[in-house]
């Protein structure tokens, strides 16, 4: 099976236009992008994909090793890149996909050369000195219950990560996305993603970086956005008056028009 195949890339836009890859967090797959990345392709070349384990891609792709931590990930996206012989590319991250498009773009700053970074966080367990949201306790206490109960715990959580509870319809789709992502390979995921620490990462990063916080997000609270525009250099951070963590679905005009001026402006 090709690079794109394992993946499920799909590409709009002009072949020849610069290009914008958009990666999906943990659960989702590239449909969490559909509101956004389409908006991209009047100027843009769009890559679409799913990380191995979600949505249409190659199950059988998976791997233990390669996958247990979010290097592997990153090197996935980069075969995607090569394979389309890109370069200059704007990698757009959601979530866990932030901290893959970090690693990407330190180690091929020539292919990612610009980073936008949406509710990203380096680290989610709480450290001496710095706030990631979770104690280790807790974190533990939500990968015991993923593991015992990956249906319940899906419905349990979704409603947490999206808020907007006055738009219950947004969890059900993010319900729906858990439900269809392989168990074993979301359990492996979820370890992977939320004990993952990327926060010696940051200093490395040369390329210009675009951190879209949230307001009143419980996954990457604001001081995370801070604590990653601190320690990026030459970083934004822009603060959405969108709630929850999910912006790209319960606030995609108010996403696209900050991408937009990130890239005009850069």
């Amino acid at each position: 099976m090709s690079v794109l195949e394992r993946n499920n890339v799909r590409l709009l836009g002009p072949e020849r236009a610069p290009a914008m890859m958009f990666a999906h967090g943990f659960g989702c797959d590239q449909n969490m992008w559909r509101f956004v990345a389409p908006r991209f392709a009047q100027t843009h070349r769009v890559v679409l994909f799913d990380h191995v384990g979600a949505g249409g891609s190659d199950l059988s792709a998976y791997s233990s090793q390669r996958h247990g931590s979010l290097g592997g990930y990153a090197d996935d996206a980069l075969e995607i890149l090569r394979e389309l012989d890109l370069r200059d590319v704007t990698f757009v991250g959601h979530s866990v996909s932030s901290m893959i498009g970090v690693l990407a773009a330190i180690a091929e700053p020539g292919r990612v050369s610009r980073l936008v970074l949406v509710g990203p966080s380096p680290r989610y367990i709480d450290d001496d000195g710095y706030r990631g949201g979770f104690s280790r306790s807790e974190i533990d206490e939500l990968l015991e219950s993923l593991d015992s109960n990956y249906l319940g715990w899906s419905g349990a959580i979704s409603p947490v990560i999206m808020g907007n509870a006055q738009r219950p319809e947004l969890a059900d789709e993010l319900t729906n996305s858990f439900s269809r992502t392989d168990p074993a390979i979301a359990r492996q995921f979820a370890a992977v993603t939320f004990r993952s620490d990327n926060r010696a990462d940051l200093g490395h990063v040369g390329v210009p970086t675009l951190i879209l916080q949230c307001s009143e997000d419980v996954i990457a609270p604001y001081e995370v956005g801070e604590y990653v525009r601190d320690h990026i250099p030459g970083s934004e951070l822009v603060l959405l008056k969108a709630t929850g963590h999910c912006p790209n679905l319960s606030a995609p005009d108010e996403t696209f028009e900050a991408i937009s001026r990130f890239l005009r402006d850069g």
